[in-house]
């Protein structure tokens, strides 16, 4: 729930976009998150799935341009899944998307993994796809509160318990 009131309230991403996934272990096999950041950082939208396949990384696109819209660019690594989600997009809804494909542009969005690979490495894996969904979710938005991107007034100052707090409230 607080997740759902955090996307709500969240600052609009920018136009360029940055996508990749990385690994999670649960029940002993390799789960994807799928984690996309605008050009100066921003979380735009992050997803656990069970394959790392053209479908996945599509379903994780979608539902990033359903919350912010079409991006101007996007910027992958090589992996051929997520190259053909957006393709596939860009055919389907007629749209203009520029795709480009860069190790080294990406590495904003590699680092942003470190969050998450942070908490979960000591947890050596999930028992449940569900509690790993759910504790991702949790972490992200606990990582995207911590980065500003909540919207408030402006000369505000919060800090991050606060802002947390301010979610549930």
């Amino acid at each position: 729930m607080l997740a759902a009131v955090f996307r709500r309230r969240k600052r609009p991403v920018g136009p360029s976009w940055r996508m990749d996934e990385t690994y999670i272990k649960v029940s002993g096999q390799w789960k994807y998150l799928h984690p996309a950041v605008d050009r100066v950082g921003d979380t735009v939208d992050f997803l656990l799935t069970a394959k790392r396949d053209r479908a996945a990384a599509r379903r994780f696109l979608e539902q990033a341009i359903n919350l912010h819209g079409v991006p101007e660019k996007i910027t992958i690594d090589k992996s051929g899944a997520n190259t053909a989600a957006v393709e596939g997009v860009k055919a389907d809804a007629c749209v203009d998307i520029v795709l480009r494909q860069s190790k080294y542009l990406n590495n904003i969005v590699e680092q942003d993994h470190r969050a998450i690979k942070r908490i979960t490495r000591p947890m050596l894996g999930f028992k449940s796809f569900w509690s790993a969904r759910t504790i991702t979710t949790g972490v992200e938005t606990i990582h995207m509160i911590r980065k500003g991107e909540i919207q408030r007034p402006r000369g505000s100052t919060m800090s991050v318990a606060n802002q947390f707090y301010s979610l549930a409230a």
